[in-house]
């Protein structure tokens, strides 16, 4: 598959025109809809530190959801492909954000935290292993120019073995 391109398509539109559009700062809504063909829509706003509706998903959630969901993704994959049955898959992500004096800002970094049960506790060094070569995996991640790192809690189903891992994948 190397080398192949693949493209996508969203539309995104503004739903905070309250009949004045952006005259003021205080007086426009930052709601928005994402639709993707066949898929139903979302809707999202910013953060209401910045004004936004707090019932929606906003941008920096979203980054969160990619980078965690793409992780996972890659993760679930690699253990297929190896015959490493997993049988539960949590992440909580956490990403910090900081804003400039120019109004402006940028993510200083996101930490996955996938709690992981295999079937085996034989697979537990393997499991662990494999978030390393899914971090190298994930496109979103190879994407981001902050660190996006995880710590993994892997069990087997038993829950009486656990390997806990702190990567700093690079």
């Amino acid at each position: 598959m190397t080398g192949r391109i693949h493209s996508y398509l969203a539309q995104l539109e503004w739903r905070g025109n309250r009949g004045a559009g952006t005259a003021s700062y205080d007086g426009y809504g930052r709601e928005f809809d994402a639709r993707i063909d066949g898929k139903p829509g979302l809707e999202g706003s910013a953060d209401p530190v910045f004004r936004g509706d707090p019932t929606r998903y906003n941008p920096e959630e979203l980054l969160l959801v990619a980078l965690a969901s793409c992780h996972m993704l890659s993760y679930l994959a690699l253990c297929a492909r190896e015959g490493l049955v997993v049988t539960s898959y949590l992440d909580h992500p956490e990403g910090t954000l900081q804003l400039d004096a120019r109004g402006g800002g940028r993510f200083n970094g996101v930490m996955l935290h996938p709690s992981v049960t295999v079937s085996h506790a034989a697979q537990l060094q393997r499991a662990k292993e494999l978030h390393v070569m899914a971090h190298s995996a994930c496109y979103i991640a190879s994407s981001c120019n902050f660190p996006v790192e995880h710590r993994a809690t892997i069990r087997d189903n038993s829950g009486t073995v656990s390997v806990s891992t702190s990567e700093r994948p690079t």
